[in-house]
């Protein structure tokens, strides 16, 4: 892996993570409810549910890309066709304003963590994320374990670098998931990445 492909996945990772979703949305209801502390723990959760899918996809695509080469090709260009639908939707209608409510979180730490695991995993979105973006920026055919290793690391670093701004300031997140225009602004920032991104990625070898 080169460096260009590290910071293009940590550029993709950290737009799809400051898009409110149903990771965010919980966490901020439970930052809301229960303080800084138990939605922290809750992130830790989310983002072991990345790893979780990161992982799935990485060693089913890097199989799939020594054995069947048509087949690999074929799910590049779904990628590429489904960060261009992305930039679309994003673009036409995006993400609607939600009223959030403080949730007061229950067990614990542990509860917390669990729960942060279980949003990702119940999100199907997450493991379509991975596998369009996975096999256009990442070579599976000679990934190694250090490689892997990194890609973890930058997916916790990421999701930690975006999660948490959120959880503190929750009061004016939940401001900003509930303004039309602040999320207009989101949406067509985020339309633009998507856009890019589908066109770097289409123009590569």
């Amino acid at each position: 892996m080169t460096l260009t492909g590290f910071l293009a996945y940590s550029a993709a990772l950290g737009v799809a993570a400051a898009i409110p979703g149903p990771g965010v949305t919980a966490l901020v209801a439970r930052a809301l409810g229960s303080g800084f502390r138990s939605s922290l723990v809750m992130s830790f959760g989310l983002m072991l549910g990345d790893i979780t899918y990161l992982t799935a996809v990485v060693l089913g695509l890097a199989f799939v890309a020594q054995t069947f080469g048509m087949v690999f090709l074929a799910i590049k260009w779904a990628g590429v066709a489904y960060l261009a639908f992305l930039a679309w939707r994003f673009w036409t209608s995006g993400i609607s304003p939600e009223n959030i409510e403080a949730r007061k979180g229950k067990g614990g730490f542990v509860a917390s963590f669990i729960a942060g695991l279980t949003v990702t995993l119940g999100n199907p979105k997450t493991m379509i994320f991975y596998l369009a973006i996975t096999p256009t920026i990442v070579d599976l055919k000679t990934i190694t374990l250090a490689d892997y290793g990194i890609f973890v690391a930058l997916t916790v670093i990421v999701l930690f670098a975006v999660l948490v701004p959120y959880l503190a300031l929750a009061a004016k997140a939940r401001w900003f998931l509930k303004s039309p225009r602040a999320l207009k602004a989101l949406n067509r920032t985020a339309a633009g990445f998507m856009m890019g991104a589908a066109a770097a990625i289409a123009a590569r070898q």
